[in-house]
C-alpha cells in the first residue's frame, strides 16, 4: 500500500471517528435523563445493604420511590430512625417515627420436644423440602426443619440453628424480610422490637394431632385466652395468636400456657 492510501485511510476513520463522537455528543444531550440532586443525597444516606427490605429494588430504588414521594423518608428497615432523620432533612420534611421490627421464629420444636417419623440423608436445605415426603422428616408438617435455608439468605448474619429450630437474634436482626419470604413453611414474621410474648408454634392441626408430633405444640385449648387480663390473647387456626398492642408482658398466659409454648419475646 502507497503513503497516498494511508493517508487516505488515516483520514476517513478519523472523520468517522469525528461523526460518531459528535453524534453520540449530541444524543446525549438530548435523551439525557434529569436526576433530582435530592435522589443522589437520599441514595448516600441510605446504608447501602440493597437487601430489598423496603419492598423496591435496592437502595437505589428506594431512594428514587422516596424522591418522587412513592415511599416515605423512613421506608428503610435497616437504617433505622437515624437514617430516616436524615433523608427527612434532605427532603425537607420530618421523619415519622416508626416501630422498630425483627424476625421471629414461631416454632421452639427442637429435636428433643419433636417426633421424626424417619431419617432424612439428603441435602440439608429446607427449601427442597417440598420434594421429600411429607415435607420433611419432623412429624410436625408445621414445624421449622433446621437446615439453615433462613440463615443463608440473612446478609446481617441474625439467624443461627440452634438444637434444630432457627432462632434470631433481635439485636443484629435488620427486619430485612429474607428469612420470612425464604422460609418454605411460613413460621417466620416481623413482630414489634418491644413485643414482650410470643406463640412459638405455628401449627393448624387439631389439639391431639399437634400433640402425637410436638411436646411444645400450641394445641388451641384456650386456657391463655381465659386467663390473660388485657384481653391480648385469641385462638385462630387451633392455635393461639397474641396482640401485641394490648399485651403488657405480665407473662400470664405462658405461666397457665399447658404446652409452654408462649415464651418471652
Amino acid at each position: 500500500m502507497n503513503i497516498t492510501g494511508i493517508i487516505t485511510a488515516t483520514l476517513i476513520v478519523g472523520i468517522v471517528g469525528i461523526f460518531v463522537g459528535l453524534f453520540l455528543g449530541v444524543a446525549g444531550l438530548k435523551f439525557k435523563v434529569e436526576v433530582d440532586e435530592r435522589e443522589e443525597k437520599v441514595l448516600g444516606a441510605l446504608p447501602g445493604n440493597n437487601c430489598g427490605g423496603c419492598g423496591f429494588p435496592g437502595c437505589s430504588g428506594l431512594a428514587s420511590a422516596i424522591v418522587k414521594g412513592e415511599a416515605p423518608v423512613n421506608a428503610c428497615p435497616v437504617g433505622g430512625e437515624s437514617v430516616a432523620a436524615a433523608i427527612g432533612e434532605i427532603m425537607g420534611v420530618e421523619a415519622e417515627a416508626g416501630e422498630r421490627m425483627v424476625a421471629f421464629v414461631h416454632c421452639i420444636g427442637t429435636c428433643e420436644k419433636t417426633h421424626s417419623d424417619y431419617e432424612y440423608y439428603g441435602e440439608k436445605d429446607c427449601a427442597i423440602m417440598s420434594f421429600v415426603p411429607a415435607g420433611g422428616p419432623k412429624s410436625c408438617s408445621h414445624g421449622c426443619l433446621g437446615y439453615g435455608t433462613c440463615v443463608k439468605v440473612c446478609p446481617f448474619e441474625a439467624i443461627s440453628v440452634v438444637d434444630g429450630v432457627a432462632v434470631v437474634d433481635k439485636e443484629k436482626c435488620k427486619a430485612c424480610n429474607k428469612c420470612v419470604d425464604a422460609c418454605p413453611k411460613h413460621l417466620i414474621s416481623l413482630i414489634p422490637y418491644s413485643a414482650h410474648m410470643v406463640v412459638g408454634c405455628s401449627s393448624k392441626d387439631k389439639g391431639p394431632v399437634t400433640m402425637k408430633a410436638c411436646q411444645a405444640g400450641c394445641i388451641g385449648c384456650g386456657i391463655c385466652v381465659k386467663n390473660c387480663p388485657q384481653e391480648a390473647v385469641h385462638v385462630e387456626d387451633f392455635h393461639a395468636v397474641i396482640d401485641h398492642e394490648k399485651c403488657t408482658g405480665c407473662g400470664v398466659c405462658a405461666e397457665k400456657c399447658p404446652k409452654k409454648c408462649i415464651v418471652r419475646a
